[in-house]
């Protein structure tokens, strides 16, 4: 069957939106979006699932209404699973996984979770491990683990409500969970530990077909009850997903968003450094990609606070000049843990914050590129791709090898691709940035100030 127009539910740690794809152009025929807000306890702060489904609800009704759908993909964000009680509802409520509980109980889980060298997942604080928030729950509920008969990842939950077939999925396990050995192709030893043996659901390939949708969902949204529903896959190896059915290796792709996730396709995964947030990541098809990232879009819209200025060339001088801004602005995680950063000095204007910012990105994107041995092409996708400033210096520090791809949702593609046939992708050249001495010279100072560990402020926000 031809699925000429695919509705993707792409569930960012952001926003949740829906996205209706020309399969043929994979061009965006429609996009709508919610934020994705977490509610308070009790027992912990958790994600608004119910107001997820009624929006996609709503949505799949108006866009079929106006244009016909016919094949749902799912993609959401990654750190992330569902406790199913035997009736299909919530065992509990899905924990925000930068909620701080789990670090209360990082002892005890710490004593349980299997090593590195067997999962790909380092170590993460509050509940970026998978595992640490199932830990988390179990110790806070005692009456959880009686609840709980099926263990879904995240964008399977979605598939379970639109098709009432439980699964997980490869590449959301393989995401930083603790639940996965991605060389072995199974779940890790910390299921039985959890005492959770026997209630993760089937590990499934994400192109697979869970199902046609439910009588209710046919009858709530107007859809054909024939309606497929692909498995679904972890955004940000949606992103890669295009890439990996169009180019050799090697090859890298910075996904954007909440978080920047680069992904290094033909990358090493033998030196990987955990304590820097290093992890192998599982792509579509089940292979190991080596991969780094930090929190960058959170990064950016702290430091930004709403600006929208745009630097001339005095703003440029200034920052070249010496203004940097200094990692980590957010939380404990991206390769450069536990530093406390800012700006080195009060930026002389908006717009000289918003270059500064801009180049930081740039030089942490650079960073993990590094960390992962990434050769080749490297694609950036989402909403950094359409930062000129940022683009500048990454193109700068690896000449010849950098494009930019521009999608309003830059997941949703991949989703898409779930279901069609295949992807070219559009001829690109490699970007050239201006004066790239000035900017090489500017990036070799950033990382001397980094690595002598220079005092540094917090930066305003």
């Amino acid at each position: 069957m031809t699925h000429t127009r695919i509705a993707v539910i792409d569930i960012g740690k952001t926003n949740a939106k829906l996205a209706l794809i020309d399969a043929g152009t994979l061009s965006e025929i429609a996009v709508t979006t919610r934020p994705n807000k977490v509610l308070p306890g009790p027992p912990w702060p958790h994600f608004d699932l119910e107001g997820h489904w009624t929006f996609l609800l709503d949505g799949l009704r108006d866009m079929h209404a106006a244009h016909g759908i016919d094949a749902i993909s799912v993609t959401t964000h990654g750190a992330s699973g569902v406790l199913l009680d035997a009736e299909g509802g919530l065992a509990a409520p899905m924990l925000d996984y930068e909620h701080d509980g789990p670090d209360a109980w990082a002892a005890e889980y710490d004593a349980l979770r299997p090593s590195f060298a067997e999962t790909g997942s380092p170590r993460l604080p509050q509940g970026l491990n998978l595992g640490a928030q199932f830990h988390y729950m179990l110790a806070t509920d005692p009456g959880l683990a009686a609840r709980i008969r099926h263990v879904v990842t995240y964008p399977q939950y979605w598939g379970f409500r639109l098709t009432g077939e439980v699964a997980s999925d490869v590449t959301s396990l393989g995401c930083h969970t603790d639940l996965w050995n991605p060389w072995e192709v199974a779940p890790s030893p910390i299921l039985g530990r959890l005492g959770l043996d026997g209630r993760l659901a089937p590990a499934r390939k994400s192109t697979d077909i869970l199902g046609p949708i439910t009588a209710d969902v046919a009858r709530r949204t107007g859809l054909s009850p024939d309606t497929p529903v692909a498995c679904g896959i972890h955004d940000s190896n949606a992103s890669l997903y295009p890439h990996l059915l169009a180019r050799e290796a090697p090859f890298a792709v910075v996904s954007t968003g909440t978080w920047v996730v680069a992904m290094a396709v033909g990358g090493t995964d033998d030196a990987l450094d955990p304590a820097r947030d290093t992890l192998v990541n599982v792509d579509a098809r089940g292979g190991t990609v080596p991969s780094a990232r930090f929190m960058g879009g959170r990064e950016y819209e702290m430091i930004r606070d709403g600006s929208e200025a745009e630097p001339g060339e005095a703003d440029r001088a200034a920052v070249l000049a010496g203004l940097y801004l200094l990692p980590t602005i957010s939380g404990n995680t991206g390769p450069f843990p536990g530093r406390r950063g800012g700006f080195t000095h009060d930026p002389p204007s908006e717009a000289a914050r918003m270059l500064a910012l801009s180049y930081y990105l740039a030089l942490m994107t650079q960073t993990c590129l590094e960390l992962i041995g990434a050769r080749g092409r490297v694609i950036v996708e989402g909403p950094f791709a359409s930062n000129r400033h940022y683009l500048d210096m990454l193109s700068a520090l690896r000449p010849g090898e950098v494009e930019a791809t521009v999608s309003a949702t830059g997941t949703s593609v991949g989703g898409a691709l779930l279901f069609a046939a295949g992807w070219t992708p559009p001829p690109a050249s490699p970007l050239e940035p201006s004066d790239p001495e000035a900017l090489r010279r500017y990036a070799e100072s950033w990382r001397s100030r980094v690595e002598n560990e220079l005092p540094m402020r917090q930066a305003s926000t």
